[in-house]
């Protein structure tokens, strides 16, 4: 005897909601509760804060788990990186995985610098999971005025 399933339609937009979500880093899909793949183990990104005060612009990511080696944060042509990885504990003979819930695997966010942000003076400091970025602002540049003759 053959196996009936019935089409739900608002069940396949939910899925197709769910994934969207996912890929945007805005919710966890359901699948993904269960412990299942929908896209790869990369498409997770750590939850930033950013503050700025009179001084300085203050990033904190939240990187749960991982260390301080497991992070790199780069500057280049204006550009702030923050790369890293965690990695999936493996499943062994005498342990069973029965939910995986966390997001594992590579991650790369990037943010553009305005431009009073001194790039030679960004400092680090991680701590409890939390990577802080103090971002300090450089005075502005004065305006130059170049005259012009008319002839």
């Amino acid at each position: 005897m053959a196996n009936i399933t019935r089409w739900n339609p608002v069940s396949e937009f939910d899925d197709l909601m769910n994934r969207y979500n996912r890929l945007l880093g805005l919710t966890r899909s359901n699948d993904e509760r269960e412990g299942k793949d929908l896209f790869s183990s990369s498409d997770w990104a750590p939850a930033v804060d950013i503050k700025e005060t009179p001084e300085a612009f203050n990033i904190e990511a939240e990187l749960p788990g991982m260390s301080k080696d497991d992070v790199k944060v780069t500057v280049q042509n204006g550009v702030l990186s923050i790369q890293g990885e965690r990695k999936h504990e493996e499943e062994t003979d005498d342990k069973k995985h029965h939910r995986i819930e966390r997001f594992y695997g590579s991650f790369l966010r990037r943010f553009t610098l305005p431009e009073n942000v001194d790039e030679d003076s960004i400092q680090a400091n991680f701590k409890d999971g939390v990577l802080s970025l103090t971002l300090t602002k450089a005075e502005p540049a004065e305006p130059k005025s170049i005259e012009v003759e008319v002839q």
